[in-house]
């Protein structure tokens, strides 16, 4: 994976902007929650008047939330992009986007889970870092200690963040960091949006995916070649699998298909969907050890 450039970083009293590239805005107290997060650390939110304007299931048209990202983006004012929500609709941006129309000035972009295509494309287009790391709409559940993180990285408080999981016994690698949300990212193979992964530690997470699905799309990971590239694979939270299913079956799933692969893997990590969603900066440096059980990632 190429070396990415990281945006500077951000203090309060300067103008974040709001665009919502995904799903249609329909949890607005949470949303309210979460701008409320924001603006008391002193920071000014810039809120588009049609901020979510539903087409269906998707926050506008395809047209509609391209060009709010590109305003975002080009708005010299405007020193980070935070995302209203997830759900899906930002792969369908990536059809639309001439990425030549976007500033090279570096910004963060702020988001997870469905915002993994938005944070992919940057790094892939622009050699930009992005920030994987929570929405508006899930800020406010987050406990203080993943909220602190946020700020703390955004704006250069540290320099290196450590997460701490369960290990398997493959020593420890370090590589490139590279979040993302599995469905998403599974989506993504074999297209332009996809990064080299070579040297890549990947950091997958996702929400209501049964065994046998996440077994499917790492039996198509297998298949594509790709995780042969890898020098480690950091598991987040896999929430709100199918409740019938004992949690033991997951791990099951997760030993059988990477276990074979020779390289550090650590799962039940604090990232992801309904619980702690520690940041994860997109090409980062970073460490993995599975004896330790751990990620250290360093800004």
């Amino acid at each position: 994976m190429q070396k990415l450039r990281f945006p500077p970083p951000i203090s309060p009293q300067q103008k974040i902007s709001v665009i919502a590239p995904s799903g249609a805005l329909r949890e607005w107290e949470r949303f309210e929650q979460g701008v409320k997060i924001w603006r008391d650390r002193g920071y000014h939110l810039a809120i588009p008047d049609d901020l979510s304007q539903p087409w269906g299931y998707l926050a506008g048209s395809d047209q509609q939330r391209c060009d709010q990202f590109i305003a975002a983006w080009n708005d010299p004012d405007l020193v980070a992009i935070a995302c209203a929500r997830g759900g899906y609709g930002s792969m369908r941006l990536l059809e639309k986007l001439d990425w030549n129309l976007l500033s090279d000035r570096p910004k963060w972009l702020i988001g997870f889970s469905d915002i993994t295509a938005l944070l992919w494309g940057l790094a892939k287009h622009k050699g930009i870092s992005g920030l994987h790391a929570p929405v508006l709409t899930t800020l406010g559940n987050e406990p203080a200690r993943s909220q602190q993180q946020l700020f703390d990285l955004l704006e250069s408080k540290v320099d290196s963040i450590t997460l701490s999981g369960q290990g398997w016994e493959n020593g420890k690698a370090t590589g490139i960091l590279l979040p993302a949300n599995l469905t998403l990212a599974t989506n993504m193979i074999g297209t332009s949006i996809c990064p080299d992964l070579e040297n890549v530690i990947l950091a997958i997470e996702d929400v209501s995916e049964a065994p046998y699905r996440v077994d499917r799309m790492l039996t198509h990971w297998r298949w594509s070649g790709l995780l042969s590239k890898l020098k480690g694979i950091a598991i987040g939270r896999f929430s709100q699998a199918d409740v019938s299913t004992p949690s033991f079956i997951m791990e099951e799933v997760w030993r059988d298909r990477l276990t074979d692969l020779g390289i550090p893997i650590v799962m039940n990590l604090p990232f992801g969907h309904d619980g702690e969603n520690a940041p994860l900066p997109v090409g980062s440096f970073a460490e993995i050890d599975a004896q330790q059980g751990s990620l250290c990632y360093f800004l």
